[in-house]
Parts: structure tokens; sequence; C-alpha cells
């Protein structure tokens, strides 16, 4: 029996035609989806080229960091001496000149200690000028004892020769003899005498007379602890941190307040010690100030380089031997002085943050760690104080001219001033 022939359905067929039309379709896909990766890479390629060549001709010829700040000097004023105050002429703020009073200390104690001084040198000349008289005195005193001398040897030598006649008794010889010794002795004694003051005269003068000198010096120390109540600024600069009050009682070496000189500012810029390795004294610098904006450039250059980390320096130094030490990458601060004319255009204050870049380029200056030359002049210095010695000293002209006689010109000796 023949079993029945059966044909496949046609439906399952028909659905499986359009199969390879699938590849045709998602091979522009695939291309277009290689094109964009070939593109991007291309592009990544490009962009990685371009950022080597912007690093090996620019970005490596600078090092930059943002832990920067303003530095300068922050000059105290203090007192020589002791005293209560009586005056205050500069608040915080406030711009002073250099020489400019201000603080007022009574003086009262200091003028009476001074009268007392200037009596006590106007006497001494007295005295002194006494001894060059004496002087004169005995030598005049040892022209008459030699006088007397020469007349008692004449008288004794006269009356040996009247003893032998009888004229001339044998007392009244002895009593020649007695005269003549007295006469000698009288002599001695007076030229001793002058020698004793020419002991205190002798290779002087007035003026420079050992107890002149004593007695100015104690002027000069007297008149300068009644300058010394008045306080000057040593600097020119903008008053900072005033403590003092006035009546308040304050003691030599007090902070009484402070000056910065905002025309000699400095950064410091702390740049990680694998920045510096290519940093030369001299080179040049860039800076921003967020107080200004990035609009305005401050120029400077590298000045030198600290003698520690920031970690060295501080109150509790890290503790490197601990069993948990971990590596930190430390920073050392590089001075970079500012272009005093970008100063004065835009002024800066103590403790603003800059933004430093460093021009590197240049690698034939000075090593940062090269040893410095000896320097011939001070990095600061005052006049401020210099006035109260020299009105001291024609004090003193003054005091000696009157009391030694002299006529000195008032242009050349002027008053105290007090």
């Amino acid at each position: 029996m023949n079993s029945p022939v059966t044909n496949p359905p046609a439906a399952p067929a028909a659905a499986a035609a359009p199969a390879p039309a699938a590849p045709v379709a998602a091979a522009p896909l695939r291309r277009k989806r290689r094109f964009l990766l070939l593109v991007t890479t291309g592009v990544l390629i490009l962009l990685l080229i371009a950022y080597g060549i912007w690093w090996l001709i620019f970005a490596s010829h600078f090092e930059s960091t943002d832990d920067a700040y303003v530095a300068g000097n922050v000059v105290q004023v203090t007192p020589q001496i002791g005293g209560t105050v009586i005056a205050i002429n500069a608040d915080d703020t406030q711009r002073v000149e250099a020489g400019m009073a201000l603080v007022l200390l009574d003086p009262a104690d200091a003028n009476v200690a001074l009268d007392q001084a200037t009596a006590q040198l106007a006497q001494a000349v007295r005295e002194v000028r006494t001894l060059f008289v004496n002087n004169g005195t005995l030598n005049a005193n040892i022209t008459s004892r030699s006088s007397e001398l020469e007349r008692a040897r004449t008288d004794l030598a006269r009356r040996q020769q009247l003893i032998a006649s009888g004229a001339v008794s044998k007392e009244e010889l002895a009593h020649a003899r007695t005269a003549l010794q007295s006469a000698e002795s009288a002599a001695v004694a007076a030229r001793e005498q002058l020698a004793s003051n020419r002991v205190l005269t002798d290779h002087t003068t007035v003026e420079q007379h050992p107890t002149v000198l004593r007695a100015a010096a104690q002027v000069q120390a007297a008149y300068l602890a009644a300058a010394r109540t008045s306080l000057p600024a040593p600097i020119t600069g903008y008053i900072a941190k005033r403590s003092v009050q006035v009546g308040q009682r304050v003691a030599a070496g007090m902070p009484l307040l402070s000056i910065v000189p905002l025309d000699s500012l400095w950064v410091d810029a702390n740049f990680k010690e694998v920045q510096i390795a290519r940093m030369r004294i001299g080179q040049p610098v860039t800076l921003h100030s967020d107080v200004y904006g990035s609009k305005f450039n401050y120029h400077g250059k590298v000045v030198g380089l600290s003698a520690g980390t920031g970690s060295a320096f501080a109150l509790l130094p890290a503790q490197n031997a601990s069993g948990n030490w971990i590596k930190i990458v430390q920073r050392v601060p590089v001075r970079i002085s500012l272009d005093p004319a970008d100063l004065a255009e835009r002024p800066l204050r103590l403790g603003v943050s800059m933004q430093v870049e460093v021009d590197i380029a240049d690698h034939a200056g000075t090593s940062l760690t090269a040893t410095a030359p000896t320097r011939t002049e001070p990095v600061y210095q005052t006049a401020a104080f210099d006035k109260a010695g020299s009105d001291g000293h024609l004090l003193i002209s003054r005091i000696i001219a009157e009391n030694s006689g002299e006529s000195r010109s008032p242009e050349k000796v002027l008053p105290a001033k007090r």
C-alpha cells in the first residue's frame, strides 16, 4: 500500500525568501560606523600631535602655580625707652612718610634728666678751665719760690762770710740755714703742684678733656632719651596692626604698630619640588592677581629660592621617621620680584593670592642653589633716627662754647630741640 505524498507547505518558503536582503541593508551602516571611528581616531591623533607640538614648543618652557601669595616687609615701631603715650598721630590704613612722628611719649622725666646733664657739663667745663688757669698760677708761684730760694741762699752766704768777724751770731747763721731749707722745700712743693696739675691738662684741650667728654656723653645720652619720646616712622608706608592707645604705659621694645611699605612687595610662589630643576635667577615671570583678574599682567623676575620647604619651617614639622610615613610632594618657596611700575599702577596688599607663570626657556642664568655674592651695602636702611644724634652734638657744642668763653656763630651752634 502506497503512502500518500505530501507537499511541504508554501507559507514558510514564502516567508524565508526575503532573508538574503538583510546583509545588503546593514553594510552601509557598518561603513558609516567605520568611517566615523576612523574620523574620530584621526581627530584624536591630530589633537594629540597638536598638543605634543604645543607642549614641546610652548608649554614645556613654562612652569606655573596658583599657590603664590604677595609678601612684604612688616616694620614694627617699638619705643626705645619707657613712658606714657600722650599722642598718636596716625591710624590703621593711613600712609605715613619716613621721619614723621607717629607716637609721642610724656617727655617730663626725660627733660629733667637732660637739664641735670647739661648743668653737669657746664660745671665740668668750668672746672677744667680752672685747671688750665691754675697752670699759669702755679708757674707764677714757682717763680716766686725760686726768687725766695735765691734770696735765702744769698743771705746764708753773706752770713757765712761775716761769722768769722763776729758780726753775725751763730744763732742768726742757723736761722739763715733754716730759711734756706724752707725756701728749697717750698720751691720743690711748687714744682710738684705744677706737675700734678699738668698731668690733668697735658696733651688735651677744654673740649677734649676726659672730664668734659664724660659729661658730654651724659648729655648725649639724656638728649637721646628726650628725643626718643617721639617715635618716628622708619620708612614710608601704610599703618597696620596699631595696638597702642593714648594713656598707655609702654616699655622699651613693646610693639605699638606696624608699617608696610607697599612699594617694595614681592611674591612667594610655592612650586612643587619637581618644577624647580630648570628655574634660574633672573628668569622672567608673568603674574595675575585675583584682585584685578587676568586682564592685567604683573611682570617680575625670579630672585631666589628658600632655604627649605614650607614643612621644614613649620611650627610642628612632619615626623617623616614614623612608621606610617607617606611620601608627599613638597613645595619650595621661590621669591619673585615685582616691577615697581606695575605696583604703582595696580597696588597690591600683603597675602593676596597670585597666578604665577615662569618662563624657563633660558637656562643660561644662575642656578637657584648657587651661592649669592656678598653684599657690600645694606638691604634696607633708614635715616629717620640720625637727626636726634646730630642735634645732641649741637647742644653739647653750644654748652661748651657758652662756658669756655669762646664765641661761636649761631649758625653753627643751634639750640637744642626738645
